[in-house]
């Protein structure tokens, strides 16, 4: 029974979405690294707090997309434990305010070592991944999570990570932030992509929904486009490391899974490309932390 209780957790937690928040973290220390600021426990302090973040949002979804009505039978993507009745609604409230809470207190020494800006990111990451669903204009039924996406699992997450450990920033940390930011949309707009028939029906606006089906399709091929072209971007009009260009190798792989979303629109499919457009993020950003050291 406790292996099964743990499993709807996890299956709520959605952990395939967790590359989102680790990749960022991985990129600002391996700037801190090759700077020789790296500060290990503002590094584990960052990144345990960007999961909970990440978690807590999950969290927040699920119970607020539920009491939208968002959440329906018909929906494809990955079960919802709230509308399928696995977890009360009440319960999944209180975890996401405890797992937020959890990344409040994570981020206290944080805080304390970067002051202000810290704490800034800190509240308003927390506050933006619960209302993303909640509240009176949700961003993610308003159009607007692409932009909260690109903007706090980017440069906010990168640029935060690197400042809790060498206390200042750069525009070169900005600019390749810009990078996971983006494969995050793209993770986004599969999913939007997938979820466009239900979330018509809803009265959800996406993006996917406002401009159709292709728009997403070519919306998620220059997302991941573009998050790739950022070594190049970024060598050429900073002169980082020339072995970085080396993580722009991802392209091979996404190139084949472009090509699925513009032949594809079964949402198992699409599922998978999700899942897998995540380990591309994961991917690109070992590829690049390792040959920034070179």
């Amino acid at each position: 029974m406790a292996s099964s209780g743990i499993k709807i957790w996890l299956l709520a937690a959605r952990p395939k979405t967790l590359w989102a928040a680790i990749s960022p973290v991985l990129i600002g220390t391996a700037f801190a690294v090759d700077d020789g600021r790296f500060h290990a426990l503002s590094a584990f302090l960052a990144l345990f707090g960007a999961a909970m973040i990440q978690i807590g949002t999950n969290f927040a979804n699920d119970y607020h997309d539920f009491k939208k009505g968002a959440d329906t039978k018909e929906r494809k993507g990955p079960v919802r434990v709230t509308q399928a009745g696995l977890i009360r609604p009440v319960t999944v409230k209180k975890a996401y305010m405890l797992v937020f809470i959890l990344a409040f207190l994570s981020g206290i020494y944080l805080i304390y070592r970067g002051g202000i800006p810290i704490l800034t990111i800190g509240l308003l990451s927390i506050l933006f991944g619960i209302l993303y669903t909640a509240g009176p204009f949700p961003l993610g039924y308003n159009g607007l999570g692409e932009i909260f996406v690109l903007v706090f699992f980017g440069p906010v997450a990168v640029g935060g990570t690197y400042y809790v450990q060498a206390l200042e920033i750069t525009s070169e940390i900005l600019i390749i932030g810009l990078a996971p930011g983006l494969f995050s949309t793209a993770i986004l707009t599969v999913n939007n992509l997938r979820d466009i028939e239900t979330d018509t029906k809803t009265g959800k606006k996406t993006l996917a929904v406002r401009f159709g089906v292709k728009f997403a399709k070519v919306e998620y091929m220059l997302t991941l486009l573009a998050a790739l072209l950022l070594p190049a971007i970024l060598f050429l009009f900073s002169g980082s490391s020339n072995y970085t260009l080396i993580s722009s190798v991802v392209l091979i792989p996404a190139i084949a899974v472009i090509r699925t979303v513009f032949r594809e629109n079964d949402g198992v499919i699409l599922n998978n490309v999700l899942a897998y457009t995540g380990k591309l993020l994961l991917l690109f950003s070992i590829i690049f932390s390792l040959t920034l050291q070179l």
